[in-house]
């Protein structure tokens, strides 16, 4: 596996940092207004087992823009999708605070994943051909160490502002403009041969059509459904349960995720490395079946913070072996795309995650909803096992 030395590493750090909190930002999309979602449903007198859309709506944009911009920046160049996108996620997503009518809520969210889906199409993408080999793993790791870091913060953040009001929760996304000045005067747009670029856009169909990178797809969409059954019912489980408010919901939310950034950064690419790729997303999808399983009977903070916390490993084993897996066998010139699809796939999990699972929990209850994200894990434990290539 080739390395990028230190030098190179230590020129391209400001840039990498740049694309990091662009990064983050697509965290931020979901996850400020996740503690605040039982004081908006009630406050907008939603439907229980459909009110999770209005905090997924936004993935499903964000998959189909991931994907068509993920195509257009490969052609035109992927600064050209994320300055534009980091202005529009800017504009919607404060926009958000001046509609109180659920059609105009569930608009202003679908256009904040639009945004999101292109500002993920484009950071992943040049973080993908920024490096190579051992180091572009490790570079994946960090990335998704420090989204989940920011996710960590947002919950908290969001909470805490709205504690006061739940439409305050959407001031942050402010936070687009200044970055995509940043990026304008800082981000310069990787050179890529003309020629090579043509031709790996004609390679594009074939290379979506190869069975593995489909596998690969799946187990990303899987994780997506997987992980926002977490995101979307705590909240209202745990005021069910012991009485959360925002602050604390957001808390829970948080602390979830530092398993996750501490795997992603740094256990990821080690557990790959002495047993396999496709034993660390498989030891990934089984932790997550564990927590889900034990979740549903806590009650005691001390018991649901270590399990949360957990769930959060898993996560991290998975995400950036799944994505390394992805870059390598996408050729360079179309690497960004390859890439995006599968960011793609992880918003459509998202989306669909509370239209099953709401169906669920209207039938069936809250804890139901928990074994059957455990059950979707542990299957994709047994299929990832299964497998004879590297995941």
């Amino acid at each position: 596996m080739s390395k990028t030395s230190p030098a190179i590493l230590n020129e391209r750090s400001n840039q990498l940092v740049i694309l990091l909190l662009a990064g983050c930002l697509t965290t931020m999309t979901g996850s400020i207004v996740l503690p605040i979602f039982p004081e908006m449903r009630e406050s907008l007198n939603l439907d229980r087992s459909w009110a999770g859309l209005l905090v997924s709506i936004h993935t499903l944009p964000s998959a189909l823009s991931t994907l068509v911009l993920g195509l257009l920046a490969d052609r035109i160049g992927k600064l050209k999708i994320l300055i534009p996108c980091l202005l529009l996620y800017a504009v919607v997503g404060v926009s958000t605070i001046f509609f109180t009518t659920m059609p105009w809520l569930l608009t202003s969210r679908a256009l904040l994943g639009v945004a999101s889906g292109g500002i993920a199409a484009a950071t992943i993408g040049i973080l993908g051909n920024m490096f190579a080999g051992e180091t572009r793993l490790r570079i994946l790791g960090y990335a998704t160490g420090a989204m989940t870091i920011a996710a960590i913060i947002f919950p908290l953040l969001g909470g805490w502002i709205g504690a006061t009001h739940w439409q305050y929760a959407f001031y942050p996304y402010v936070a687009g403009l200044p970055l995509a000045l940043v990026a304008a005067l800082s981000l310069k747009e990787p050179t890529s041969d003309s020629t090579s670029l043509a031709g790996g856009q004609q390679q594009l169909g074939k290379i979506l059509q190869n069975p593995e990178i489909i596998k690969l797809y799946l187990f990303i969409g899987v994780t997506g459904i997987i992980v926002y059954s977490v995101v979307v019912y705590t909240p209202p489980y745990l005021k069910e349960t012991i009485g959360a408010d925002p602050i604390l919901n957001g808390f829970i939310l948080a602390i979830r995720l530092v398993g996750a950034a501490i795997a992603s950064a740094f256990g990821a690419s080690r557990v790959a490395r002495r047993f396999g790729q496709k034993a660390a997303v498989a030891f990934g999808f089984s932790l997550m079946a564990m927590t889900l399983v034990l979740f549903p009977s806590l009650t005691d903070l001390a018991l649901i913070i270590p399990t949360a916390i957990l769930f959060g490993v898993g996560f991290g084993m998975i995400t950036p072996n799944l994505y390394d897996v992805l870059a390598e066998i996408a050729p360079a010139e179309v690497r960004t795309s390859v890439l995006a699809v599968g960011t793609g796939f992880n918003s459509v999990g998202q989306f669909v995650s509370p239209v099953i699972l709401g169906q669920i929990l209207k039938y069936a209850g809250l804890p139901m909803v928990f074994y059957a994200a455990a059950g979707l894990s542990m299957l994709a434990c047994l299929i990832s096992l299964g497998q004879r290539n590297r995941v």
